[in-house]
């Protein structure tokens, strides 16, 4: 399992200041990850940060990786098979079946990864890429290269109660017959209307790969991910250091907008975070974030600044451990 011999690091057509590198994992089906290194990576970084994706999503957070670097870090992304960088007119864009399909193109990306760095890695994971890297730091094949995981807004359960919880159960229960059965957004999500400047939001991103409506939510990644956060729920043994960072407060719209959705995380509830965060591993630590969005680095400057310094303490933290 390797890169193939034909693919080389090119220049990212998404975002100047980046290479890309097509990883497949050469099993059946063949799935095709894209790897990002920031061009301007430090020859001898105090350690490495890898960053994964959430739901509809892809790295654009260009910001983050000038900031890491600048501060002395090694900087990768990967837009995992189905995603961003990685679509290549797939039928079913975001899909899976189990979260452990993207794990072959993990191990490739951190072997990839450490045969060009020294120090320690981390991996910063948002949302449902967070819920992806929490299994595969307690389970994973190449678990070991990982030195610490740093969640933002992790995708720990679905952000719904009674009725609700209980109809997304059945829709996952159904998924294990029409798994391709979906439903399809018309409109732009609240969420896309608090982070895209088309809307009310700062942040410029390729709305192509991005939509601002979404992809179709299909029945079967829906059990996909209930799976996946039963057993994350059930407590994990993750070895190393955890980091958990999430907004304060959570607001749910009800399909209307509200101006706190800029200053609150408007995707998920914060609750499920600080009640299921704890039991990720023995050396978790749990941050709250005050005004930040579900994106803590797409949050205002303010908040952004606050999340990078608890970010900066606890890496500091994570390589004295390491040495």
């Amino acid at each position: 399992m390797q890169a193939s011999e034909k693919e080389q690091w090119s220049a990212d057509k998404e975002l100047a200041g980046f290479d890309v590198l097509a990883l497949s994992t050469g099993q059946a089906p063949a799935y095709r990850a894209t790897l990002v290194r920031a061009c301007d990576n430090p020859v001898k970084a105090k350690g490495t940060i890898v960053y994964l994706h959430g739901m509809t999503d892809y790295f654009f957070q260009a910001h983050l990786a000038h900031a890491l670097v600048e501060a002395g870090f090694a900087f990768y992304a990967l837009d995992l098979h189905g995603y961003g960088r990685s679509l290549n007119g797939d039928t079913h864009p975001n899909y899976c079946s189990r979260v452990d399909e993207y794990f072959a193109e993990i191990d490739l990306a951190l072997k990839t990864i450490k045969s060009e760095t020294t120090g320690p890695l981390v991996v910063n994971a948002h949302s449902t890429g967070g819920l992806i890297a929490s299994l595969y730091a307690h389970r994973g094949a190449e678990r070991k290269l990982i030195d610490g995981l740093c969640l933002n807004s992790p995708f720990f359960e679905f952000p719904a109660h009674g009725v609700e919880l209980f109809g997304i159960k059945v829709l996952a229960w159904l998924g294990r017959w029409l798994p391709y059965l979906s439903y399809s957004r018309k409109t732009p999500s609240l969420y896309a209307q608090s982070i895209h400047q088309s809307f009310r939001g700062q942040w410029q991103y390729n709305t192509t790969i991005k939509p601002a409506e979404g992809f179709p939510l299909y029945l079967g990644w829906i059990r996909a991910i209930v799976i996946a956060q039963r057993e994350l729920q059930a407590g994990l043994a993750i070895e190393c250091p955890v980091l958990v960072m999430h907004s304060s407060r959570s607001i749910r719209g009800l399909g209307q907008w509200q101006d706190d959705m800029l200053s609150t995380d408007a995707v998920l509830d914060v609750e499920d975070m600080r009640r299921y965060g704890p039991g990720l591993g023995t050396k978790v630590s749990m941050v709250e974030v005050e005004g930040g969005m579900h994106d803590l680095m797409l949050s205002t400057e303010s908040v952004r600044r606050d999340t990078l310094s608890q970010m900066y303490t606890w890496l500091g933290q994570v390589i004295a451990s390491v040495e």
